[in-house]
């Protein structure tokens, strides 16, 4: 048995990926956060498993259909992540605003859209009306420059969809621009937090289908993206050249961390990216793997040399990691845009 303030004294946050109606309603969610979860993400496909047959939406559907199908669905969406704010609250205080986040995203439709995706954030983050929120914009080059532009302004954002190490460096350069931006023009840089989302079950799925002559390069790619990632992370924001001025570090996220091939460990994207300053956000399978026999140890900074190493072992077999993400990262915005959509259907 392990328990998450175990997690917790590593410096790590776990937030859960997943959000519900019936987790509000029946306590659900309200027991994971007395277990040590400190705050929640979401995306489409989550919320249209959890509309889907679902009784609690039953009246909420009937109003929604009055309304053109956006705001229908954001009729229903929003209470959902206020109500998810509003159960975070007691950790967002506590932590002095650290956690307790809730993550809400901007339409799909917007990903190559910098204006359009600029002003859903604002207005999202107004409607919602909670200072715990976190708007979800994908790191497209438009969305990039809009998070900046966000960031700014003093919005709490969470970029999204990040398969590449390259990615994450401009997502961290255009954070310290706009919270630079945002002191400059008299913000309190207390009050803002941003997290880079890189996605990493979803990584090793296609890598590994690469390696059919390469087995012994299997199932490592994620965690070593990762591992290389935060020494960027170290250097960029606590290094002797580091550009941050003022205010926090825009902490590295892990996502898709439900282990997608049940030949490897069901902890394979928990165990070994436990560090300072990230957060995993999980889905409940996972969550409850790691109570029943997981182990908490400050992992992330150990086996860096080996994950280099596996990088270039990559390429040496005539594997494009850049390919690799830009399919990804198309992939990954279609089945957001897919199950939009479908969320658009069933309230219309």
């Amino acid at each position: 048995m392990a328990t998450l303030s175990e997690i917790d004294a590593a410096g790590q946050r776990i937030w859960l990926d997943n959000l519900s109606r019936k987790m509000i309603e029946e306590g659900e969610l309200a027991r994971h956060i007395a277990e040590g979860v400190t705050g929640l993400t979401s995306n489409p496909s989550i919320l249209l498993k959890g509309l889907k047959g679902s009784a609690y939406y039953r009246d909420l559907l009937q109003k929604a259909r009055r309304l053109p199908p956006e705001k229908g669905l954001e009729s229903i969406i929003i209470p959902d992540v206020r109500d998810a704010c509003d159960l975070f609250m007691p950790v967002f205080e506590k932590s002095g605003h650290e956690d307790g986040y809730v993550s809400m995203e901007v339409s799909p439709k917007l990903a190559f859209d910098e204006t359009g995706t600029l002003d859903d954030a604002i207005r999202l983050f107004s409607e919602v009306e909670r200072p715990n929120l976190m708007i979800k914009v994908p790191a497209t080059k438009e969305g990039i420059a809009a998070f900046e532009r966000l960031t700014s302004l003093g919005i709490n954002i969470n970029v999204t969809l990040i398969f590449s190490l390259h990615q994450v460096f401009h997502v961290h350069e255009a954070y310290i621009r706009g919270l630079n931006r945002f002191v400059e023009s008299g913000g309190d840089p207390e009050n803002l937090r941003s997290v880079a989302s890189i996605f990493l079950s979803r990584i090793d799925t296609l890598v590994d289908k690469m390696l059919e002559e390469h087995p012994e390069l299997k199932g490592k790619t994620g965690v070593s993206l990762a591992k290389i990632a935060y020494q960027r992370f170290l250097d960029l924001f606590h290094g002797p050249h580091s550009k941050l001025e003022k205010g926090h570090p825009q902490k590295l996220l892990w996502a898709s961390t439900g282990t997608k091939n049940p030949a490897y460990s069901d902890l394979l994207y928990v165990e070994p990216l436990i560090g300072k300053e990230t957060i995993n956000t999980v889905p409940e399978a996972t969550l409850a793997a790691f109570i029943d026999h997981g182990r908490a140890d400050n992992t992330l900074i150990r086996d860096v040399e080996e994950a280099k190493a596996h990088f270039i072992s990559l390429e040496a077999a005539g594997i494009s990691m850049e390919q690799v993400s830009t399919q990804l990262f198309e992939e990954g915005l279609k089945a957001f845009d897919d199950a939009y959509n479908d969320l658009l259907a069933m309230v219309a």
